[in-house]
């Protein structure tokens, strides 16, 4: 129903109609580059809740036709029932209060593929929508199936510089904002919520970003590109609400080129289905496929857990460089190789480069074996692994992939699982939302990195090393105060000398404990454990320390030997009798350690052996059995800090071993570990 009311007074508006045959109100709009919609009578054009495409409609052709006007205002708290199609043309803001939503009337009885809003015409450009709800009324029309093209809320084709944002985009039978060969698109700062099919569906188009949205999924994905490049995706919240399809979706088929694409600082979780969903058809090279994905957080997605589309994130007939993501708790694997839907594409050499990712706790269900990283394309596709984390995984870390010595098997010390907190435990700094906080403990995955990634974001102290993880090479990175203390393959010993207490004894031949006149004396050592997995059982561990001072003499006292748990991360380039790292001190002067019940500064060794005052040094090696210390780093329980050596007493009883800077091998420290 058309209800025509401009602002001026009603009195100058029948003048008006007596002068003027045939008046149009749209003409008559105020001076203002706004055209005002209103249902209270307000506006330039005004609605009563009936057919109202009608109003909105010539308001949206009077700004086209009239470049003095922008922008069509719809004024809420205000419902718009239309049942039929809004045209915006070029150069066209649609925007409108908070309030105000646009609804699509009940029992439409639309054609498939006829959408709520499209372009007045192929070609249209410099589209603006923004602040409003757009609500399809999924419940008003129950005759229609989701996902097969009715309702689509936006649907635009061919045009140029789409600009959707502040939108409440809901309730439909379709996509929210879908684009057939368009380029310049944005669709961000938007709450996407149970739609019949995509968030986003980009085909055929370039030019796309799509950020800082919070999308709950019903039918399909969050965001879509099919046959789509140059896009950017990122810092967007996408779920669902127990149904629906991926978080991201990226679909190639055949010639088109899409090799770049970035999807970045996204948090997907509890999807139905798989967190990002990557897969290509037809026939196509090889290099024509590639994306970049990094600093994304991926959880509990796959809860549809009987579906084979499930997992962290799934990939087919793509090269990606995945790095510094965080894949927690899904189900199926955390990232895998494997064709679900259409024919696998028919070229080969797709390699995933992992880089930098933590991916933990996988769980297996009928849908998907729970393990890290998996590959069921073997022929045709490969991975590369370097310096990620595992940890958790039901099924096992790997599956017909490689495994690379620079990968760590052990927990990663997330500062709150729980409450899906992936910071890194930092006892050097962890940042908590507001401020710098110390944990106690380092996790592992600080400064453990590729070595060549870019750290420079990273705040000092960074350790000279990017971290593995969704934070690394950010702002909010934990603080190191330990470079390169997790070096895959390395021994560090340090002597710690009580006479030179801000001394760093790093490449010594020799590590000593004990008393003299002079002081006492100490060791840090550290020795690699990340090849071994969390799941494994060490039946013994035995660190032999190889005797040879003080040669020909006897001492006062017994020297009985100790070794503790160092309490926090040291480093090895900074270690001192004061210090465990760079301007960091030891709370206790001399090294700060736990005992095996868990005491600071303890008394109860993890293991020990005595040398006699009387027995001389025999150029032999000494054997502590260090089990139980070993099995609580691998398993988990403690991130391994190494070990801290030390005499019970510390008085007359000087002695010294060979170091790991010894001539020969055959007396350098040895730590032998039999499953």
């Amino acid at each position: 129903m058309i209800i025509l009311l401009n602002r001026k007074s009603v009195i100058i508006f029948l003048v008006i109609c007596f002068v003027l045959s045939g008046f149009s109100g749209a003409s008559s709009a105020g001076s203002a580059p706004v055209v005002y919609v209103a249902g209270d009578g307000s506006g330039d054009y005004n609605c009563d809740g009936k057919d109202d495409h009608i109003q909105i409609n010539q308001a949206l052709k009077y700004v086209s036709e009239n470049s003095a006007y922008t922008t069509v205002h719809l004024k809420g708290p205000f419902t718009y029932v239309i049942n039929e199609t809004l045209l915006i043309g070029n150069n066209t803001i649609l925007e409108g209060d908070s309030g105000a939503k646009i609804k699509l009337v009940s029992n439409a009885n639309w054609d498939v593929k006829k959408p709520m809003m499209k372009e007045r015409s192929s070609g249209s450009h410099d589209i603006t929508i923004r602040g409003f709800t757009i609500d399809g009324n999924r419940e008003g029309n129950t005759n229609v199936e989701s996902g097969k093209g009715y309702h689509n809320l936006i649907h635009l084709k061919n045009c140029q510089n789409i600009n959707v944002y502040n939108m409440n985009l809901t309730s439909n039978h379709g996509d929210g904002l879908k684009t057939d060969s368009c380029s310049g698109i944005k669709l961000h700062d938007s709450t996407i919520y149970r739609l019949g099919h995509d968030g986003l569906y980009a085909s055929s188009c370039s030019d796309i970003e799509a950020y800082n949205n919070t999308i709950t999924c019903r039918t399909n994905s969050g965001l879509r590109l099919y046959n789509s490049n140059r896009a950017r995706l990122h810092d967007n919240i996408i779920t669902s609400d127990g149904s629906g399809g991926a978080g991201i979706e990226i679909q190639k088929y055949n010639s088109p080129v899409m090799d770049d694409i970035e999807i970045y600082n996204n948090v997907i979780y509890k999807t139905a289905r798989v967190g990002m969903w990557i897969f290509g058809a037809g026939s196509y090279p090889d290099s024509s496929a590639d994306l970049h994905i990094h600093h994304n957080q991926i959880y509990d997605t796959g809860t549809k857990s009987s579906s084979i589309i499930i997992g962290g994130i799934i990939s087919d007939g793509f090269n990606a460089l995945i790095e510094n993501n965080v894949i927690d708790g899904v189900y199926g694997a955390g990232i895998v190789q494997k064709n679900v839907y259409s024919s696998a594409p028919s070229g080969s050499g797709y390699v995933l480069t992992l880089r930098n990712n933590i991916i933990t706790n996988s769980r297996s269900s009928s849908g998907g074996s729970g393990c890290g990283v998996s590959n069921e394309l073997t022929g045709t596709h490969s991975f590369v692994l370097q310096n990620n984390c595992f940890y958790g995984n039901e099924a096992g870390n790997c599956k017909n992939v490689q495994v690379s010595s620079s990968d760590i098997k052990a927990d990663p010390r997330y500062a709150d699982r729980n409450n899906h907190d992936y910071h890194l435990k930092s006892n050097t700094g962890r940042w908590n939302g507001k401020s710098w906080v110390n944990d106690g403990i380092n996790s592992p995955c600080i400064d453990a990195g590729y070595s060549l990634s870019d750290y420079s974001a990273e705040p000092q102290d960074n350790g000279g090393r990017i971290n593995i993880g969704a934070y690394g090479n950010t702002k909010y990175a934990s603080k190191s105060g330990s470079a390169g203390d997790q070096a895959a393959g390395k021994v560090y010993d340090n002597r710690l000398r009580e006479a030179s207490p801000e001394a760093v004894f790093q490449n010594t031949s020799f590590i000593d404990i004990g008393g003299m006149s002079t002081g006492r004396y100490r060791d840090a050592m550290w020795f690699d454990l990340s090849k071994y997995e969390t799941s494994a059982e060490i039946d013994n561990a035995t660190l032999s320390l190889y005797w040879y001072y003080p040669a020909g003499k006897t001492r006062p006292e017994d020297t009985v030997i100790e070794v503790y748990r160092p309490a926090s991360a040291w480093n090895p380039d900074y270690v001192s009798w004061n210090k465990r790292d760079r301007g960091i001190a030891w709370k206790n002067p001399g090294g700060d350690w736990y005992d095996k019940n868990g005491v600071l500064q303890g008394s109860t060794p993890y293991a020990t052996v005595t040398l006699k005052s009387s027995t001389l040094p025999d150029n032999k090696y000494y054997k502590l059995d260090v089990t139980d210390l070993i099995n609580e780093y691998i398993g988990g329980k403690y991130v391994n800090t190494g070990f801290l050596i030390k005499a019970r007493t510390e008085n007359n009883n000087y002695i010294a071993f060979y170091s790991m800077e010894a001539g020969s091998e055959n007396q350098r420290p040895k730590l032998d570990l039999k499953t």
